[in-house]
């Protein structure tokens, strides 16, 4: 998954690949640009094109290897070169608000008495955020939203890195990074980092490179989930 490099990967609009393996209606590729479901972000769509002919990606999820669903009658073989290109404003649009998601994950552990991110859900239009426990007003809202507004306009720069469970644990609390849901075993991370450890959190998605990228963040509603859990719904403003 070549966007997993670092965050210049997730700009990259383009590449080549070999066909491992082929199915009625997907295939598997040595490697690929492609976001697969995961992580409460949508998949990328795009094209796979070879010298015969282009094939329209319409879905990609990652049940074991990486699967392109390109739809019967595909024609491509084990062996195959093939171009990908990315939807990329649809990409971009899951970077901007996937790294929008962390920044006010971030920011209500901080504000809110280390309210969790218990879920999200990433789309290119509006996403939302579960948050517990909370229980927010009006003026919660807005504080939210202003906290994020002076962080974008702060144009705070954002990394990926790889770093052992211990050194996040020693600069995040476990109950920030949500540390618990992570099999043991991983023991290396890729973490995303937004300044100077305002966020910071193990994360597989695709992002932008620095926080002016989000724009305006306007939080369009909330309404209770049960138990002390809250839902945020938000969208941003046109790139």
């Amino acid at each position: 998954m070549l966007y997993m490099d670092d965050l210049e990967r997730c700009y990259d609009r383009t590449f080549t690949a070999t066909v491992t393996e082929v199915r009625p209606d997907w295939v598997q590729l040595d490697q690929t640009l492609f976001y697969p479901l995961g992580g409460g972000q949508n998949w990328d769509t795009g094209t796979l094109a070879t010298d015969d002919g282009t094939r329209q990606v319409t879905e990609v999820t990652k049940r074991g290897p990486v699967k392109h669903v390109v739809g019967m009658d595909h024609g491509l073989q084990v062996g195959d070169r093939v171009e990908g290109t990315i939807d990329w404003p649809r990409r971009y649009a899951h970077m901007r608000m996937h790294t929008a998601q962390h920044l006010l994950s971030g920011l209500a552990y901080e504000l809110f008495n280390g309210a969790r991110t218990v879920g999200n859900q990433i789309h290119g239009d509006r996403s939302r955020i579960d948050f517990n426990p909370i229980d927010f007003s009006n003026e919660m809202l807005s504080d939210l939203t202003s906290a994020a507004a002076d962080v974008v306009k702060a144009a705070q720069p954002i990394e990926a890195v790889v770093m052992t469970r211990d050194d996040v644990n020693d600069r995040m609390p476990a109950a920030r990074t949500n540390m618990d849901l992570l099999p043991k075993s991983v023991q290396e991370l890729r973490v995303i980092r937004i300044g100077n450890d305002l966020d910071l959190c193990p994360c597989a998605g695709t992002h932008v490179r620095n926080t002016k990228e989000i724009g305006e963040l306007e939080i369009l509603s909330r309404r209770s989930k049960g138990q002390g859990t809250q839902r945020i719904e938000y969208q941003l403003s046109e790139a």
